[in-house]
């Protein structure tokens, strides 16, 4: 494997890099990382940018990231290495940058099978989500809802038609229920998101089961702004990403 020589590693400190991809000149970089100090894997902190691609060749593993290096190799390139941030006085510095570059990328956009380090909690978010962050108010309504919890299909970044398109289908109901259900409202990481007005909704078939999904509207600003970005502390299901309210 690849390694720094001793001078090099020990002046490193703690690093975070990225691996780009040769043949995308105009962007490439598939996947961001730390290092720095010994990693849980037992290799030398300061070595580990370049293990990916020992890992690329001396397993069977099957990841985008490895496959990715794999298909570099293969084209007779060579993944190319940048370390963008060194000398970090600690590995909890290191952390915060890797996951602020990833919630910047998106992780769907890059081979980290996983967002950064409490991105959850702190990272990338719109300003009206910051606003409900630390002004939140409870969802309380008697219209009736059906909550729609996006789950990996949410992306800050959507814009207005994609996040209707992630929202209107195909969810697995009650059609009876669905026939009381005013309001759709999309819903991520415990926070309502949009609302719509449904105007009908359909049957759509996915793999043999008939699921549905609806056409409708942005509600109206009154209701949206009563609906929109309220806590769903009180109406978390686990395991289910829908949830009827008031139907």
């Amino acid at each position: 494997m690849k390694k720094f020589d001793k001078a090099v590693e020990e002046k490193l400190g703690h690093y975070v890099y990225y691996l780009k991809d040769p043949r995308s000149p105009g962007k490439g970089v598939f996947y961001i990382g730390k290092g720095g100090g010994k990693d849980t894997k037992k290799v030398a902190g300061n070595s580990r940018m370049f293990q990916h691609v020992s890992s690329a060749s001396e397993t069977e593993e099957q990841t985008k990231k490895l496959n990715i290096i794999r298909e570099i190799e293969k084209s007779g390139k060579e993944v190319i290495h940048f370390i963008l941030r060194h000398g970090l006085k600690n590995e909890a510095t290191a952390i915060e940058i890797e996951a602020a570059l990833i919630d910047f990328i998106g992780v769907n956009n890059l081979s980290n099978l996983q967002s950064g380090h409490h991105s959850g909690d702190y990272g990338l978010k719109r300003a009206d989500e910051i606003t409900a962050m630390y002004k939140v108010e409870q969802l309380s309504t008697n219209e009736p809802l059906l909550l729609l919890n996006l789950n990996s299909f949410f992306d800050r970044r959507l814009t207005d038609e994609e996040l209707y398109n992630a929202t209107k289908e195909s969810w697995l109901c009650d059609s009876n229920r669905l026939k009381k259900v005013k309001y759709a409202v999309a819903t991520y990481d415990g926070l309502t998101r949009e609302v719509y007005k449904i105007d009908n909704w359909y049957p759509c078939d996915e793999d043999g089961k008939t699921r549905w999904g609806f056409n409708g509207d942005k509600a109206s600003h009154e209701i949206r702004q009563k609906l929109s970005y309220k806590s769903l502390d009180k109406y978390r299901s686990r395991g289910n990403p829908i949830r009827y309210l008031n139907c």
